[in-house]
């Protein structure tokens, strides 16, 4: 038989071959008749079978992603809402600021007396004061004065945005150059006076000193010398602590904003101070006696006689010479 009978006899059942494949494939693409096909390997009628239920959920999954897009639009729609009474209630609360007359004045004299670690703190303490007042329920007004030397190098170096703060007055000239001489009072935990109620109109100036007790009771100093009044916080009057009673800038600034929003001291004091000093409250009935203690002595020391005085002189002078004696032996 010749090549070209073989062929021809070849080409029906070559064709018939094909018809029944193309056959098979429609019919596997319709439905479970291919899946169910016994010609058809296990891995391929897996996937046809993935096939068949990925194309009948289609409709399922194009209803699923129409309701997640109206969720989301609904919580978008819902975060805006809350964002805008959100934004309506800080509204509010900034038309209730009601700022104070009083003013609040940082002392930057004593720069030739702090280590360059010092002044960083102090610029901290500054930054602090800035930040509390801005957020302040009653801001006052804020002056920086005698600002010179390394804190002000330190901060154009490490806080160029300073010469942009608002609500506050930065100078380099020395505060009695700015204010009455007769509406400051120095605050110094030296001074002998304690103040009890604060006074709008008066210009309550700060110590900007950070010197760890190196320079013990130089703000008193200096406010004696200028001869300007001077008081300290009722610090003893309300609380008890186991550390001294210097406090950091902006300790002494955040109680005097937080008295003019509570109206109390103690309140005030409790709310500033922080735990490493130990604060306590001081016993209503121990303060009270301690306070009777201190009129009771001032009184006895007032209606001494100049005799009794100077018999009193006369045994204190002798005792030191007993003493002087005793320590040469």
């Amino acid at each position: 038989m010749s090549d070209d009978s073989v062929k021809a006899a070849a080409s029906p059942q070559q064709e018939n071959n094909v018809g029944t494949n193309t056959k098979q494939g429609a019919e596997s693409s319709n439905g479970g008749t291919a899946a169910e096909n016994p010609t058809l390997s296990k891995s391929q009628r897996k996937k046809l079978l993935k096939q068949q239920k990925w194309e009948g959920e289609r409709e399922l999954r194009k209803q699923r992603r129409k309701q997640r897009k109206q969720q989301r639009r609904e919580e978008r729609l819902g975060q805006a809402e809350e964002g805008g009474e959100s934004n309506s209630c800080r509204k509010r609360l900034r038309r209730e600021v009601l700022p104070s007359s009083l003013r609040l004045v940082v002392d930057c004299s004593f720069d030739n007396l702090m280590a360059l670690k010092d002044v960083r703190k102090l610029h901290k303490q500054i930054q602090r004061c800035y930040a509390e007042n801005r957020r302040a329920l009653h801001p006052v007004q804020v002056y920086v004065t005698s600002l010179s030397g390394q804190l002000k190098q330190n901060m154009d170096e490490n806080d160029k945005g300073w010469v942009n703060w608002k609500d506050i007055t930065i100078k380099t000239e020395h505060y009695l150059e700015i204010l009455a001489k007769g509406d400051v009072v120095y605050l110094t935990s030296d001074s002998p006076n304690v103040l009890t109620e604060l006074d709008p109109t008066k210009a309550y100036v700060i110590g900007g000193l950070v010197d760890h007790n190196h320079h013990k009771g130089i703000t008193f100093e200096r406010a004696k010398e200028l001869g300007i009044d001077h008081a300290q916080l009722p610090l003893s009057s309300f609380v008890k602590m186991n550390s001294r009673k210097v406090l950091a800038v902006n300790h002494v600034f955040e109680i005097i904003l937080a008295h003019l929003e509570k109206g109390s001291w103690q309140e005030a004091f409790f709310t500033v101070l922080p735990q490493r000093k130990g604060a306590v409250a001081v016993d209503p009935d121990e303060a009270a006696a301690r306070e009777k203690q201190d009129e009771d002595s001032d009184s006895d020391s007032d209606t001494n006689t100049p005799d009794q005085k100077e018999g009193r002189e006369e045994l204190d002078s002798s005792h030191t010479d007993n003493s002087k004696e005793r320590s040469d032996v």
